[in-house]
């Protein structure tokens, strides 16, 4: 059984080939896992959910998680056992310790990749510990980091170009994974299983929706701004997976004469 909240709204609409993005309704599914079992849902009171824009902080939708616990087979092991561990030494963390002498309600928010802040996503997760009730054990306290990295890397930002000597540009883009893992053709994280294409808008209209595709090169995927006329074109390229939602954005301007 599943355990979600589905709020509809309006938003920015991943569109495909050429054609001007539209509202559009959004499904967007939350669910909550408890570390080391299985879902919160209506058994326990549900969690509360609440979901705002980021840089307007206007609230979206907010309701409560609802469903069962989910399949016990599918999640834990298929002989009946707990989850396997993820994390070995190899895994990167961050190690503290604190000195409790009760027991605390502690916040952990985490933000990043620092190395590609355009990219960087921030989460957060609360959890009662208690002296001598180690975090470091297992996987320690997990926190998921939805996003992909979308790096423009051609053309630069604010580069010139002229009208008259082309009727298109050719934009190029590194995708990856949060983690840095590279997207491949036929790769576990397969490049022909994601979306990404680009936006264009000029004095705050969109003007065209492009797909973008994948180059032959690791992580890499390229496509063409039809240029028609005279003025700055905004630019924001998307990555999509549409397995899991999964979604990054960058943004760059061209300044057609």
């Amino acid at each position: 059984m599943n355990i979600k909240t589905i709020v509809m709204g309006t938003s920015f609409a991943l569109a495909t080939a050429s054609g001007l993005a539209q509202a559009e309704d959004t499904d967007i599914t939350v669910r909550v896992m408890s570390k080391d079992a299985k879902f919160v849902g209506t058994s326990m009171g549900g969690v509360r959910v609440i979901l705002r824009d980021k840089e307007t902080d206007e609230v979206l939708a907010q309701g409560v998680t609802a469903g069962g616990t989910g399949n016990t087979a599918k999640i834990m092991h298929e002989n009946g056992g707990r989850r396997a561990a993820m994390a070995d030494k190899s895994a990167a963390s961050f190690d503290t310790t604190l000195d409790l002498d009760r027991p605390r309600m502690i916040e952990a928010e985490v933000y990043g990749p620092l190395a590609q802040l355009q990219a960087a996503h921030g989460a957060s997760a609360t959890q009662w510990v208690i002296p001598g009730g180690h975090l470091s054990v297992g996987d320690g306290w997990v926190i998921e980091l939805p996003g992909l990295v979308v790096n423009i890397l051609e053309p630069a930002a604010a580069q010139n170009v002229s009208a008259s000597e082309s009727d298109s540009l050719s934009v190029s883009a590194n995708v990856m994974m949060m983690c840095g893992c590279p997207i491949t053709k036929g790769g576990l994280w397969d490049a022909e299983k994601f979306e990404v294409g680009m936006t264009i808008t000029m004095d705050g209209k969109n003007i065209s929706e492009e797909v973008m595709s994948y180059a032959g090169k690791s992580s890499l995927f390229s496509g063409e701004i039809p240029i028609s006329e005279s003025g700055i074109y905004d630019v924001i390229v998307h990555a999509y997976d549409p397995k899991n939602g999964n979604t990054g954005i960058d943004k760059t301007t061209v300044v057609v004469n």
